[in-house]
This record gives structure tokens, sequence and C-alpha cells, in this order.
């Protein structure tokens, strides 16, 4: 059995010869791509590697530190597909690196998800598709590092050398399968998502507790958040570099009106002592003072009182109805997606398409008692498990 050690690739570090890489690429139908990147010191994701593969075997590597990556604008915004596996976090790297993202997308783990083999990893589809063992490589590679050794280029073409036979191996089962237009659907989507900005009044909810924080103390946990937020965006530093998390619970908390009740604040450090940043905190802290304190969304409430049982036991359905499909359950509707629906949310997704087709339209009439759920025994060729009857099924 193979291990991928015989895969060829071109290191590529030269913008000319990038620009003329991308004029072939735009001769083609699709092209396979992925990044390597670290964010650990900085806000936004740190490019080190794009990796680039298409035709019979033609395989790049091109270093972003050397390369102007403008070309790849001319690329995104082509006809030309570009495949990907595992997409969402390459999509975030290159939003913030090339300014713009494929126009046509193809991600191949979630194709996977419709076949059977629920959220697959790379090596997992390669294994079990083309019967090729990938040797494991470094994953703690310091992929800024320069030069990078031969073992770790070889481990970066790999994760292109096989996409464009995975995508074709899947697109024949999908066919055969008729969800072809599920696939396009939920990559479009992924796609879309890809390009959501961050919204810094929002960064608030990410901190550990603050859900359990009152009145005022929320609004000045939203406005220090968002000064955190928007000021690791101008350095280009980590929030927590910026502020910590438990600082800016503190400070919620303790809601100081000058230096020293600042520096009180638990969490708080000298680094936030004195001067234009404690200035700063400060004048947030007044800013969340000052207006009515933000709503803590409701998640698995937001929904009729008599609806919340619902919730559970169509969560169980839906997580049989995907073993049963093999489609990954995620996939096919999270809780979100679900009090999405019942909540009548007009945008959730399991309210038109292919979800609408296989889930939605059943959950509808489970929930104003055209339909009903019961636990069948196992039979011969079908295991135990729950089963939806409409009205007119059930005696």
């Amino acid at each position: 059995m193979s291990n991928g050690s015989d895969v060829e690739f071109t290191w590529v570090d030269s913008t000319s010869s990038f620009q003329r890489i991308v004029e072939e690429l735009l001769t083609c139908d699709r092209y396979a791509i992925d990044t390597e990147f670290h964010r650990e010191r900085t806000y936004f994701p740190a490019l080190a590697l794009v990796q680039l593969g298409w035709g019979d075997g033609n395989i790049v590597l091109v270093d972003p530190t050397s390369v102007d990556l403008a070309p790849l604008r001319q690329l995104f915004e082509s006809d030309v597909e570009a495949v990907f596996h595992a997409a969402q976090q390459d999509l975030d790297v290159l939003t913030h690196a090339v300014g713009a993202i494929p126009r046509t997308l193809y991600d191949t783990q979630i194709a996977g998800g419709f076949v059977g083999y629920g959220t697959p990893s790379l090596a997992s589809l390669v294994n079990s598709e083309l019967k090729i063992s990938l040797a494991k490589g470094d994953r703690l590679t310091d992929w800024l590092r320069r030069p990078l050794t031969e073992a770790q280029q070889r481990y970066a073409a790999i994760d292109v050398a096989y996409l464009i036979e995975i995508q074709s191996r899947l697109m024949t089962k999908l066919e055969a399968a008729g969800r072809t237009e599920w696939v396009l659907e939920a990559c479009d989507e992924l796609r879309q998502k890809g390009q959501s900005p961050v919204q810094p009044q929002d960064a608030w909810l990410r901190l550990k507790d603050a859900r359990g924080l009152k009145g005022k103390g929320r609004g000045v946990a939203q406005a220090v958040a968002e000064w955190r937020e928007r000021r690791a965006m101008k350095l280009d530093l980590p929030v927590r570099q910026v502020l910590p998390d438990l600082a800016i619970l503190g400070i919620a908390q303790r809601q100081p009106k000058n230096d020293a009740e600042l520096l009180q604040a638990r969490g708080v450090d000298g680094r936030v002592q004195r001067g234009a940043v404690a200035s700063e905190i400060l004048a947030a802290v007044q800013h969340g003072l000052s207006g009515p304190p933000p709503e803590v969304p409701t998640g698995g409430d937001d929904i009729e009182r008599d609806l919340r049982p619902a919730v559970t036991l169509i969560s169980a359905w839906v997580s049989q109805v995907a073993k049963t499909e093999g489609v990954d359950t995620a996939m096919l509707a999270t809780r979100a997606d679900l009090i999405s629906l019942l909540s009548g949310d007009p945008s959730a997704r399991l309210a038109s398409g292919w979800r609408a087709e296989l889930l939605g339209d059943d959950i509808r009439a489970l929930v104003t008692g055209m339909a009903s759920l019961t636990f069948v025994p196992s039979e011969q060729s079908r295991p135990a498990g729950l089963r939806l009857l409409r009205s007119d099924q059930i005696q």
C-alpha cells in the first residue's frame, strides 16, 4: 500500500513564476488548494504556505513570505472550481491574506459527509477511496520557518495530491445517490459563511461566564470586550495579550471610574495601570454604563415553552435519519437548526432546499399534529428505532 512518499512538487518563491502558474490554472476546470498558517502570536492568521494541485499530478508549494499573492484574486474570481478539504479555516486565512475567496468551491469533507463518511479526515478519505495510507507528519511544524525540510514540504504537498481524484470518486457516488445538488448547496453555504466579518460588538459572548453577568455589568463587558477586539485587530495581537478574559469580567463587576479602581479589578495588571490604554478602558466602561445592557441570546429557550420537549425528541429522530441516509448529522441539522425552524425563522436552514425536503416538512407535520413518532422494534431488514407516521397512516 502506498503512503504518498512518491509525490512530486515544486517550490515557488518568485512572483513571476507564480503569475505563470495562475495563468495556467485559469485554463483548467478545477484545482486543489490548501494552506498552512499560524495564529498563536497574532490576531489574524499568518499565512505560511499555499499548496496548489491540478492536471496530471502538478503540485506547487507557494511561499507567501516571498511571493505576492495578488494573482490569486483573478483565479478566485474566475469560474475555475477550487477543491478544498475542510475549507473553513482556509477561507478565513485567504480572506485576510488575499482579500478574496474562490467564487466556486467544493469541499471534499462536506461531500464525504453525504455518502456515509461522517466528518472524514483527508487521510481517512484517501485510505478508503484510494487505498493509500498517508504517512503521519509533524503537525506541530513551524510553517513560517525557512527553509522547510524536504519532509515538511512533502507533508504539505500530500494535502493537495489526491484531492481531485477524491472529488471525482465522491461525485460519482453522490450522482448515484441523487445528492449532487445537496453538496453544491452545502458548499455554497460554507463559502458565504467564510466571508462573514468579525463582529467586535459580539465578542463579549465568547467570554466564559459572561452570560451570568447582570444588568449594567453586561453592558460594560460588551463595551470592554469590543474595545479589546478592535485593539487586537489594530495591533495584530491575540486578544488575551491585550487584556485577559478574567480582567474583562473583573472590570464588568467593579465598573471602575478611575485608574486606581481599574487596577483593583481582578485580572488587571500593570500593563494597563495608567496611560492611554487605561483611559481607553475607562472610556469603554462609561460607554457600557451609558446605554441599555445587551440582551443575552436565549439559544434553546427562544421557542414556545410547550415546544421545547419536541427539540429533544426530534433531535433523536434526526440522528436516526442521518444514520439511515448516510449523512453527517451536523450537516443534516444541528440543534440550533431545529430551534430556528421551530421558532419560525424564515431563514432557517430547514425551511428550504434539500433539508426541507428531507426533514423540514416532516418536522412541521410533527409539531402541528399531522404526524407522530413511534418506536418500532427491530425487524429482519430494519433495526429498532423511531418511525415517523403521517396522520393518514395512524390507525
